[in-house]
């Protein structure tokens, strides 16, 4: 019988083992589809027949280094573009061939702390250490006393405004497009987020996935701590939300219109959009940029 039990144990075993390898192969296709991240070649291809394309630059800063792009000319009004989770710069690359919104701003788009090329898969979930690590990019574009506006999407949201209520001086004005502030709004997604965490699931998962898992299974928490604060926050903000959005609860537009006492907020409501705005409804960026400009 003992001899019987072994056999079978070494049996699944070496089945459970032969799914990992397979899982684990599976993995590193899923890394190569799912980086978010676009190489040298592919912007190149992307401004072919445009006057202008993106540069990217590195910043090091608290023992990190930052990738963001930027274009435009530096004598303009700077707009900051923080994606959400996963993402990478790119996710505003559509903006960036705007020509129209070129001749009034400068454009910079960031790879935030575990997507694209800063860091890549090495997440943070803490936003005041995320905020931290961008203020060093607004501080260099707000150097000569230009105009600087924030555009956070999905997770970018509370990240942007985080930055606002950390460095109110250099910032002024917010476009918060489908963001999760509210943190009574959070779904709890804890019986699935935190095995992903232990390193044998860890390891199965691409990069740009682990560093999503590791910042919206701490989320919650990170905007409980946000909630004094918010009074902070007097830079003019516009909220852009759809009442279709089935990864951020809608609520959390009314939400950040009620905490934002000191200052004048607006909603823009359009009830059939989901989650992709950036895609889907630009324009309501690019109007809620030109709003602020004129402010």
């Amino acid at each position: 019988m003992t001899a019987m039990v072994w056999a079978w144990a070494k049996k699944i075993g070496k089945g459970i083992l032969l799914t990992y390898l397979l899982l684990f192969v599976a993995s590193r296709f899923l890394l190569s589809c799912f980086s978010f991240r676009l190489s040298p070649k592919d912007i190149d291809k992307n401004f072919t027949g445009f006057a202008q394309k993106p540069l990217q630059h590195q910043i090091s800063t608290g023992g990190r280094t930052i990738n963001y792009a930027e274009i435009g000319n530096d004598s303009l009004p700077t707009v900051l573009f923080v994606h959400g989770s996963p993402g990478s710069w790119s996710a505003f690359i559509d903006f960036m061939k705007d020509t129209a919104l070129l001749q009034q701003v400068k454009m910079v788009s960031v790879d935030r702390l575990g997507f694209g090329y800063s860091h890549f898969g090495e997440g943070e979930r803490s936003l005041e250490k995320q905020a931290a690590c961008l203020k060093p990019i607004v501080a260099l574009y707000k150097a000569n006393h230009k105009k600087m506006i924030l555009v956070g999407h999905s997770l970018g949201g509370p990240l942007i405004v985080r930055m606002a209520m950390d460095y109110p001086e250099l910032i002024d004005g917010l476009v918060i497009v489908a963001g999760s502030v509210a943190p009574t709004l959070e779904p709890n997604e804890k019986w699935f987020r935190i095995p992903m965490e232990f390193l044998p699931v860890r390891i199965l998962i691409p990069y740009a996935f682990r560093a999503s898992n590791r910042e919206i299974l701490y989320l919650k928490p990170e905007l409980e701590k946000m909630m004094p604060l918010w009074k902070n926050v007097k830079q003019p903000v516009t909220i852009i939300q759809g009442g279709h959005d089935v990864l951020v609860d809608p609520r959390n537009a009314a939400f950040a219109k009620q905490m934002l006492t000191n200052t004048p907020a607006k909603i823009v409501w359009v009830d059939s959009m989901n989650h992709f705005v950036p895609w889907s409804h630009p324009q309501l960026i690019r109007h809620a940029i030109e709003d602020l400009l004129k402010h």
